[in-house]
C-alpha cells in the first residue's frame, strides 16, 4: 500500500514538545502513567488536527484517550501506532511524531515509545483503515526502517524512508 500518499511533510513532526514530570512521591503509578499518555495523545491530536480534516478536535481526543484505555496501541521496538474510527475523522488521516526523549506507552516489550504513527479515520471507512494499520505493522517490523525513522533530520527523509518500504 501506498502510505507515503496519506503523509505530507507538513504532517511529519520531528521532534515533540510534551514533556512528562516524573511521578510525585506516593502517587500512583497507573494514574501516573494514564496522564502521561493522555498528555501525549494531546499533543498527536493537535498535530494531526492541523490538516484540517477533524470535526471536534477536543471530541477526537476523547476518542484517542478511551481507545487507549481499552489496550495500549505501542507494538514494541519503540513503536506505537495509535489508531481510531471516529465520527470527528472527515477522512482516513495520518500523521508521524518521534520523540528523542521517548514516552512510557506501556508497551509489551517495556521499552519507551520514540516513533508514532497516528491514524484516524470516519466510522464507515474500514478498508483503507484496515490496509494502512495492517501496511504499517508490516514494515515496522525492520529494525531497518526504524533506525531511518530515528535518524532521518528532515520531514523529506520519513517520506523518503516510508516509501522505500512500499
Amino acid at each position: 500500500m501506498n502510505l507515503s500518499r496519506y503523509l505530507t511533510e507538513e504532517l511529519v513532526k520531528l521532534e515533540m514538545d510534551t514533556r512528562i514530570a516524573p511521578p510525585e512521591e506516593g502517587a500512583s503509578i497507573e494514574k501516573w502513567q494514564q496522564n502521561a499518555k493522555e498528555e501525549v495523545l494531546k499533543e498527536l491530536v493537535t498535530f494531526l488536527a492541523e490538516g484540517n480534516r477533524v470535526g471536534n478536535e477536543s471530541k477526537l481526543l476523547i476518542d484517542f484517550v478511551n481507545r487507549e484505555r481499552k489496550a495500549s496501541t505501542a507494538i514494541g521496538h519503540g513503536v506505537a501506532v495509535p489508531h481510531i474510527r471516529s465520527l470527528q475523522a472527515k477522512e482516513f488521516m495520518m500523521a508521524f511524531a518521534r520523540s528523542s526523549l521517548g514516552y512510557d506507552f506501556q508497551a509489551p516489550d517495556d521499552e519507551p515509545v520514540r516513533l508514532f504513527f497516528v491514524m484516524a479515520a470516519p466510522p464507515y471507512d474500514d478498508n483503507l483503515y484496515l490496509k494502512a494499520f495492517k501496511s504499517l505493522a508490516e514494515i515496522l517490523q525492520y529494525e531497518t526502517f526504524r533506525r531511518e525513522l530515528l535518524e532521518a533530520e528532515s520531514p523529506g527523509e520519513i517520506l523518503r524512508a516510508l516509501r522505500g518500504m512500499e
